[in-house]
């Protein structure tokens, strides 16, 4: 690694990615350089293939950058910069606070500094977990652990294959499912005091078809300017607050 900074994720050279997949470490993408694609090379990638790893050709001068122009070889690794929890830890969590599970899924949010703000006011505002998707979405990079002022230390970040398979779960489990999109009711006109998880859908196409139907209820946040939409972490950091305002019963000044 180019330090032991904990901020610092690049795993950079042919032996120490090959160490790194080969010794189960959470590795959230594989970079390689353009024509480097043969000799230990290919052995990386098919490590990265057969874990599911996601990886990108990419030119060398962004090695040379992300790197800091250390001798990369042609090679590097985006690393967790903390262990994934699971989506018991989260129930786990809950109990040991007493509380009804209230739990943030993010539909493949792709943004890093979007994650690291979404995790920053989950812990604020009292939620118990985040749910992740393991592919196409940002994981636990250096960039997400700045945007989230350390909060990830903090907060439990499941990362699932398998988002609808998830909710299905979280369902199960007693969970209420409200997801964030357009069309739907008024958000806070809805009852968000049980055991409920809130989906986030990404930052250009909002909630997927088949997340969207595995919904409850959808909520919708009123648009009243000419942009139609926000920032994917603003919205959740509004819905998430309405959902800790009503679990906490806190009502105006004046009683409205």
């Amino acid at each position: 690694m180019i330090d032991d900074k904990r901020e610092n994720d690049i795993i950079v050279g042919r032996n120490p990615v090959t160490e790194a997949l080969r010794s189960g470490r959470n590795i959230e993408c594989l970079y390689i350089a353009k024509g480097e694609l043969r000799g230990s090379a290919r052995l990386i990638i098919a490590l990265a293939r057969e874990k599911h790893i996601p990886i990108k050709e990419v030119d060398r001068r962004k090695l040379d950058f992300m790197t800091g122009h250390a001798s990369h070889q042609g090679v590097a690794a985006v690393a967790a910069i903390k262990e994934y929890s699971s989506i018991n830890d989260i129930f786990s969590l809950a109990e040991s606070r007493n509380e009804k599970p209230f739990i943030v899924i993010l539909d493949e949010i792709e943004d890093q500094h979007n994650l690291g703000a979404i995790i920053r006011t989950a812990e604020c505002a009292g939620v118990h977990g985040i749910i992740i998707p393991k592919r196409r979405a940002a994981g636990l990079s250096g960039i997400v652990g700045k945007a989230s002022a350390g909060a990830y230390e903090y907060m439990p970040v499941a990362r699932v294959t398998n988002i609808p398979m998830a909710i299905d779960e979280l369902k199960q489990r007693g969970c209420w499912i409200y997801g964030a999109d357009m069309d739907g009711q008024t958000y806070c006109g809805s009852d968000l005091t049980g055991a409920c998880a809130i989906v986030i859908g990404s930052e250009g196409k909002g909630l997927g078809r088949l997340i969207r139907e595995k919904c409850d209820v959808i909520l919708s946040l009123p648009m009243l300017g000419k942009i139609n939409s926000l920032n994917a972490s603003v919205a959740a950091g509004v819905l998430m607050y309405e959902f800790t305002r009503q679990r906490m019963n806190l009502t105006a000044k004046n009683g409205g």
